[in-house]
């Protein structure tokens, strides 16, 4: 059954907007604490800044990787990892190379993947992988799921939020249908409301990234959820 505790812990509150001030992210970090939410979704920059003022809470600190575009090489993503986690993020978020997926260069993206889930791995963090999916076929959506089944991170997820488009349920859909129950998967990008909280989960999603956890949980609030 639904509360309002399982909901926030199923979000990861995010604040990824270039513009994003330290009293922003001092304020996302107090909504989170307040809130129980499972993570703050931020820059790398802002790790430390975030770590400080989580410490002692049970909210975790995730780092968006090579955000948004994810046209960095594999030896920079490992490194904005491995910076990351030296200042204190619990979870890594990276974006893939589309450029290589578009490219069919199955091997670079599996050898990209391995690298940054290895360091997360060796590191106790939980690690998401996002695939971008509004550029995507169908296709490529499956074939990047078949090399997450091969490399084993904690989640595959829809989307920065910054591309022409964000989550949909048949995309999630699609990506629980090939992952199962080996990984996870992550919707983020236009989750606004608590109905579509609701659909996501629904559709298999067992995170959700969203600028709009205040707003779902009021709405949950409204709706009788305690």
């Amino acid at each position: 059954m639904e509360t309002l505790k399982t909901i926030a812990r199923r979000i990861d509150h995010t604040f990824l907007k270039a513009y994003a001030s330290n009293a922003d992210i001092e304020k996302l970090c107090e909504e989170a604490k307040e809130l129980h939410t499972a993570m703050v979704a931020i820059n790398s920059g802002q790790v430390a800044l975030c770590k400080r003022s989580l410490k002692d809470t049970d909210v975790h600190v995730g780092a968006a990787i090579a955000f948004p575009l994810g046209q960095m090489t594999i030896a920079s993503k490992v490194f904005e990892t491995v910076d990351a986690i030296k200042n204190g993020a619990d979870e890594i978020d990276y974006v893939i190379n589309i450029t290589a997926l578009k490219d069919r260069d199955y091997d670079y993206l599996e050898k990209e993947m391995r690298s940054i889930v290895d360091v997360c791995k060796e590191n106790g963090v939980i690690s998401k992988v996002i695939f971008e999916n509004c550029y995507l076929s169908k296709d490529e959506i499956k074939k990047m799921c078949e090399i997450s089944l091969k490399c084993l991170p904690d989640f595959i997820k829809t989307s920065t939020g910054f591309g022409t488009g964000g989550a949909t349920l048949d995309d999630v859909r699609l990506m629980k249908s090939i992952v199962q129950d080996k990984i996870k998967v992550k919707a983020a990008g236009g989750i606004r409301s608590y109905n579509d909280y609701m659909a996501f989960v629904e559709a298999g999603a067992e995170r959700i990234g969203t600028s709009s956890t205040i707003k779902i949980l009021k709405e949950a609030q409204d709706a009788g959820i305690r």
